[in-house]
Formats: structure tokens, C-alpha cells, sequence
């Protein structure tokens, strides 16, 4: 479902062109590979050219320079900068992170002079597929904004809610998620998603609907939503669940991946161009539902 889905969105915006930083990674070229395939998008792979021509004889496949270019470049520090410039100076849609740590690559993305800054905060948002369900969920933030004050929980929000309408989701239910499902002053999550459902009322953030604070058992269940009596249009149906901190999105996240068994997409949002920046343990699916959703998200 996920997939077929992103591929599908991603195909009615014409083909784009992805920037690989430090491509020289078995799943990274998997993942590559496998979009070249589905006529997804072009790719500049900058590395090593030596390791990624064989890592391409490899897979056993061969592929024009106007599908996959590669870029010889001498270091991991050099790979980031070239990517980067390719996406600043419009020779790419995409940047995609390959075989180099996120401080590095996020580094250049943050330059002033010629990186992807845009004055918006920067935030993660992956998008799940659970098995047997029949609807995705998106959680951020779980990987780039530690603690968010209310200021950036509302832009946290409306990227969620950008990526949202890219995938097709035209009136996404956000829940800012809490222990708790009553505002409690001494309880910093539950002022800031009560302050968030009064932005959402009075037009601050738009394009959604917002209800919270919700725990997380009756942002997702409607069972459990009724049970303790809490009637809104988005408890029980959230498709976006907004968290306090990166602690609680990380557990969430990798929570769903190894218990729940769900299948996962995941990008850095706000920037000039959406960034795929999966960790190096991530599978090739992974990282391709991360491409695809990266090349949805493109910006027309």
C-alpha cells in the first residue's frame, strides 16, 4: 500500500533528479538501483568513483550517465558540498544522505553562503505502514529537534502537514501527543498542544485539523478515545502524531519498526529541497520508501 501509493505520486510529478552525498553504500546503491528501475528519478552519485563503479558491476546492472552520473570526489567533506551545491544551484531536487554522518552532511546543508536554509526549522517526518491496517500514520519529530518550544512545534507542524498533502492526505487530523489528555500547568506538552488546537481554531496553522493534548492510545483508537469519553473529529483517526520531544519520537519510531513491523519512509523537511537522511542501518526498502517519499514531497 505504501509504496505503490508513493510511487504512484511520485510518478504524476515528472521525473527528478537526486544529489547521493557519499554514495559508496550497499543499501544506498540497492535503493538507487531500484528507483532507476521503476523510472522514479535521475541520480549524481558523488564519491568515490572507483568503490561505486564497483558496487554497480556488483548488482550486475548497467545504466546510462543521463539515468546515474557519477562524481569522483576525494572525501567525505567534499561528497556533502557537491551534493549540496547541485540541489542549491538547481541541478538537483533531492538531496540524498550516503555513507557519511548526519553532522557532517547537515553541516553544509546549513552553510550560509551556499547551503538549503529557508528560515524555517528544520524536521524529520516519517511516514509508517502498518500491517493489516488500512490508513498510514505520520510521526515527527524524531530525529532533528531535541526539546521544541510552541514556536517550533507549530512549524513542525505545518511541515507534517506540507508532506501530508503531498502524499495525498488533503485534511490531515494532527494530534500533538501527551501523557495525559487534560491541560495540566505542570505538565509543559499539555499547554503547547492545547495552544497548538487554538492556532488550528483561529487559522494560524492550516490545511489540518488539530485536537489535543491526546495520549497516544486515544489519538489512534477509537475504542479508546470513547472509552474515556473524548469526542473531536481527530481522537481515534489521527493521521499525524505530533510528540513533545525526540526521545518519545525516537522510541515511537523504532517501536513501530521492530514490534509493530511496519514499513517506513522518512525525510528532513523545511529546508530549500527535501533531504533523505536515513541512518546507515536502514534497509534498502527503507531507504527507496524514503526516495520516493523525498521526490513526492518536491516542491512543483
Amino acid at each position: 500500500m505504501l509504496l505503490e501509493l508513493l510511487i504512484n505520486r511520485a510518478t504524476q510529478e515528472g521525473k527528478k533528479t537526486v544529489a547521493v552525498a557519499a554514495a559508496e553504500d550497499e543499501e544506498v546503491i540497492r535503493a538507487v538501483i531500484e528507483a532507476v528501475k521503476l523510472k522514479l528519478a535521475h541520480f549524481i552519485l558523488f564519491g568515490n568513483q572507483e568503490i561505486l563503479q564497483e558496487l554497480l558491476s556488483q548488482e550486475n546492472i548497467s545504466f546510462g550517465e543521463e539515468q546515474l552520473k557519477i562524481v569522483h570526489v576525494e572525501s567525505k567533506e567534499d561528497a556533502a558540498e557537491f551534493a549540496v551545491k547541485a540541489v542549491k544551484g538547481n541541478d538537483a531536487d533531492v538531496l540524498m544522505k550516503g555513507n557519511i554522518p548526519t553532522n557532517v552532511l547537515m553541516k553544509v546543508v546549513l552553510n550560509k553562503e551556499y547551503g538549503l536554509r529557508t528560515g524555517r526549522v528544520l524536521s524529520h517526518v516519517a511516514v509508517f505502514e502498518f500491517p493489516d491496517a488500512d490508513r498510514i500514520m505520520i510521526l515527527t519529530d524524531a530525529g532533528v529537534n531535541i526539546a521544541p518550544n510552541l514556536e517550533q512545534k507549530a512549524q513542525i507542524a505545518k511541515n507534517a502537514v506540507e508532506l501530508a498533502h503531498s502524499i495525498g492526505i488533503e485534511n490531515p487530523k494532527l494530534a500533538p501527543i501527551a501523557a495525559v489528555e487534560v491541560v495540566n500547568p505542570a505538565m509543559q506538552a499539555t499547554i503547547d498542544a492545547a495552544a497548538l488546537t487554538m492556532m488550528n481554531k483561529r487559522g494560524q496553522i492550516t490545511g489540518c485539523l488539530i485536537d489535543g493534548p491526546l495520549g497516544l492510545d486515544n489519538a489512534v483508537s477509537s475504542f479508546a478515545a470513547e472509552h474515556k469519553g473524548i469526542h473531536s473529529e481527530v481522537a481515534g483517526k489521527a493521521d499525524i502524531l505530533l510528540v513533545p520531544t525526540i526521545e518519545v519520537g525516537n522510541a515511537l519510531y523504532k517501536s513501530f519498526v521492530y514490534f509493530a513491523k511496519a514499513k517506513v519512509g522518512a525525510i528532513i523537511t523545511g529546508a530549500a529541497a527535501p533531504i533523505v537522511l536515513t541512518s546507515r542501518a536502514d534497509s534498502a526498502e527503507s531507504k527507496l520508501y524514503s526516495l520516493i517519499l523525498a521526490l513526492c514531497s518536491v516542491k512543483k
